[in-house]
């Protein structure tokens, strides 16, 4: 390990009502097929060698003065509004926490990893798609500038899946993903369920110590109410992030939010091929509850869940009160992070409003590619001649937007020298819709070629570097709200 490497297994001092002590599955193989080298080098495992990433992350042996046994975490949720009371980590579990090279404290934490308590029927593995595709979604949000996990490893697994959604069998994989926080809205949904407030208290107590500090201090109702704040903005960005990325979750159940605002636990995800607001990314979701223009109405529907559970310990007219900051929150975190991924600078209030109609309004009517929008004008009127001279400089000039060049011209570029990158020298943007994301997984299913999928992820890579939307090195978004 290197000098860096902080282990700090916080969690499972909570005690034994939070998580269940579990083995990992036994695999027949062990094929590494990814490994985030610039994570591991800011969590201090950059120096592991090939055995070793094998030993901690395939047959997860425990870490260094790490968590000593992986941890299937407990908690319930409503899914798709419906609560269910048998749910908790059925494929995955806590494998251990450790420090960022900027102190925070982060979680690794499983999919695929074999069958817990909770996993009722299910066989606790996961698709070797399945792992490719949360692959490219963290990736591609995280260079978007989206707060989201990240996906650590992914070792091929030797075994054949049946799956109902997908031809079988298929083959298999084991996922760890790099999180700020495992803590989800249905944790303390579960307490509230078992009448248990000493244990609501102890959960509230942890998250703000550990992810929004600005929520400590005065007696227990307080705290409460401060705690849900803070939470209630994280979200109401993190809703933003994803409409400005054009990016559907497809399963915004109260167990898959958790309470630092932070995006992960990608199964039937989308990014918008053109803008449309009715658009749903799970087959299933035939009622369009989780569709793109519903999301951010489903995360403060899953904030009211949270608040109803801290009633428990807190005073009703305070949460209600800090429940009532999501619209005003999420209306900045909109205007805000779209500005930001356009690369230019608001002009506040209203004016932001009315450009951003404009602009949705024009990429509706007009259906031009979602991605290819925001790449023609990031930095605005500093990009005016390369989007007249792109492949739609056409709809550029039409009158329908004349509003939207206003809007442009009145707004400053922000670090203009962003646009002399190789990646904007390029007519078309990297995107990562379904065409997209299947173009790179056939070689794999079919022969076995993993260049497409590593092509894919160095183009990913330059619009990261090129947009450079993170906001400070670790690209973990200022995640705390305080």
């Amino acid at each position: 390990m290197a000098a860096r490497y902080q282990p700090d297994p916080r969690f499972s001092a909570l005690g034994g009502e939070f998580a269940d002590p579990v083995e990992p599955a036994g695999f027949p193989a062990g094929i590494e097929r990814w490994w985030n080298t610039r994570w591991a080098e800011a969590v201090g495992l950059g120096d592991l060698d090939g055995a070793a990433r094998a030993a901690h992350f395939h047959r997860f042996e425990a870490l260094p003065g790490n968590q000593e046994k992986p941890q299937a975490l407990r908690y319930h949720g409503h899914q798709f509004r419906t609560y269910n009371p048998q749910i908790g980590d059925g494929r995955g579990f806590l494998f251990g926490q450790v420090r960022d090279n900027e102190g925070r404290l982060l979680d690794f934490g499983t999919k695929g990893s074999g069958q817990t308590p909770f996993s009722r029927t299910g066989d606790g593995r996961l698709t070797l798609k399945g792992a490719v595709r949360e692959l490219l979604a963290s990736e591609m949000l995280e260079a978007l500038g989206v707060y989201t996990s990240k996906t650590f490893a992914i070792f091929e697994t030797g075994e054949a899946l049946h799956r109902g959604d997908e031809p079988s069998p298929t083959r298999s994989a084991v996922m760890t993903r790099l999180s700020h926080s495992h803590v989800r809205i249905g944790m303390f949904q579960r307490h509230a369920w078992l009448n248990r407030p000493d244990l609501i208290e102890a959960l509230m107590d942890y998250a703000i110590e550990h992810f929004h500090p600005g929520a400590a201090g005065g007696d227990t109702p307080a705290r409460a109410a401060a705690f849900l704040e803070h939470t209630t903005a994280a979200l109401a960005r993190l809703s933003a992030e994803w409409m400005a990325a054009g990016f559907v979750h497809g399963v915004l159940n109260t167990d898959n939010l958790v309470v630092t605002g932070e995006s992960f636990d990608y199964g039937p995800w989308r990014f918008l091929p053109v803008f449309e607001p009715g658009f749903t990314a799970a087959y299933f979701d035939e009622g369009g509850l989780y569709a793109y223009g519903r999301q951010p109405e489903s995360v403060l529907w899953a904030l009211e869940q949270l608040a109803g559970a801290l009633l428990l310990i807190g005073e009703e007219d305070s949460l209600v009160k800090a429940l009532m900051t999501f619209p005003d929150q999420y209306r900045a975190a909109l205007y805000e992070a779209w500005h930001r991924r356009l690369g230019i600078a608001p002009l506040g209030g209203e004016a932001d409003g009315a450009f951003l109609t404009s602009l949705l309004r024009f990429m509706h009517q007009s259906q031009l590619p979602f991605e290819a929008a925001v790449f023609d004008w990031f930095g605005g009127a500093g990009s005016k001649d390369r989007a007249f001279a792109g492949p739609r400089g056409k709809h550029y000039r039409a009158d329908g937007f004349e509003s939207v060049l206003e809007g442009f011209d009145a707004r400053a570029p922000v670090r203009p020298e962003r646009l002399s990158h190789r990646y904007f020298a390029q007519d078309e943007p990297t995107d990562m819709v379904f065409e997209t994301m299947e173009a790179a997984w056939a070689p794999i299913a079919q022969s076995d070629d993993w260049s497409a999928l590593h092509t894919l992820l160095g183009q990913v890579s330059d619009a990261h570097e090129a947009y450079d939307l993170g906001r400070g090195r670790s690209g973990f978004l200022d995640e705390t709200t305080s």
